[in-house]
């Protein structure tokens, strides 16, 4: 290997350029594990990572793609040989460390994740998002919540963590109710098990959050924050639970500490960044398993590397539905 491909992106005068560029060696930082990257996604931190004081990229220039799939083709690590199939994704990889948007990538061993059952292109399709969807259903499970509990909400139910939470929701028995607002996402959310889809939440957003409202829901994945998450809070049932992943909405959560010392009510921080390599290796075996996504092929696109800037825009502003697959092997 003496030179590869990559999408790079570089800051100069308060402004973002990002494009392909080849590179040799020396643009790999150090790390035990050398992959040939076969695909990525796009994720909002990836549009982040172009978009000038995005917040998410510490220096310049960076290769984006915080979501890495391939084959081992180096390893200084006895837990990966030249061959394996893998996948790494969080950390500080596409923000802080060259990602998947390049032909080569060089990582620290313990954050790569051999994988078995699973192929690399719905690893990848997975991604970042289908990982946090897997956390927050492993959680509302683990907390004992049961379909004859009642339905289960999913708001941001059209981008990527929300379609692989209702997913694998409706695949472990749940009643999902899908909360969007893309009318034209209804189909796709009933194909992937949802019993109704609704619009966003609340229905009027510059109404005055109630502190409690009536009792709907036995637990929910968030994928939005802000007024929609004080929404949700105030009408999950008794002791119910609720997965938060998602800002889109705000960081702000003008909420009060009722639902939660009335009605029992837990929330759960959802956090794939910096999630310890063995509990994430777990998730990624049962993602192979048994909470496989039954319709993974449903609502990823396949996207060729070189056409990534489009996608990345239409995550940026809100457009996009579903995952999308970056081919980086279909070349730069």
């Amino acid at each position: 290997m003496t030179t590869f491909n990559a999408w790079v992106a570089r800051e100069s005068d308060g402004t973002i350029d990002f494009a392909p560029e080849t590179v040799d060696e020396s643009f790999l930082p150090a790390g035990e594990v050398t992959i040939r990257v076969e695909y990525s996604s796009v994720n909002y931190k990836d549009a982040l990572a172009v978009t000038p004081k995005g917040g998410v990229v510490r220096e310049y220039p960076i290769v984006p793609g915080i979501d890495v799939a391939g084959e081992v083709i180096a390893s200084e690590s006895d837990a990966f040989a030249p061959g394996d199939k893998v996948v790494a994704h969080g950390y500080e990889i596409g923000t802080a460390r060259n990602g998947g948007y390049a032909e080569i990538a060089r990582l620290p061993a313990e954050w790569v994740v051999k994988l078995d059952g699973i192929s690399t292109a719905d690893a990848a399709a997975i991604g970042t998002a289908g990982f946090t969807a897997a956390m927050s259903v492993q959680a509302i499970l683990a907390s004992g919540v049961t379909p004859a509990d009642g339905p289960v909400l999913v708001t941001g139910a059209s981008g990527g963590v929300g379609t692989v939470s209702v997913d694998l929701l409706a695949s472990a028995g749940f009643d999902v109710v899908a909360s969007s607002g893309k009318p034209g996402a209804a189909d796709l959310l009933v194909s992937l098990g949802a019993s109704s889809v609704i619009g966003r939440l609340p229905e009027d957003p510059d109404a005055k959050p109630r502190p409690l409202g009536k009792s709907q829901w036995a637990a929910a994945v968030d994928c939005v924050g802000g007024k929609t998450l004080a929404h949700v809070l105030s009408t999950i049932n008794y002791g119910g639970v609720v997965a938060a992943s998602g800002l889109t909405g705000g960081a702000a959560l003008p909420t009060t500490v009722l639902p939660f010392i009335l009605r029992g009510v837990s929330l759960l921080g959802m956090d794939s960044v910096l999630m310890p390599i063995e509990p994430r290796r777990a998730l990624w075996a049962r993602l192979g398993s048994d909470l496989a996504p039954r319709h993974l092929q449903e609502i990823t696109n396949l996207v060729a590397v070189r056409d990534v800037v489009s996608v990345i825009d239409q995550v940026r502003e809100g457009k996009y539905t579903g995952r999308a697959l970056v081919q980086v092997a279909a070349g730069f």
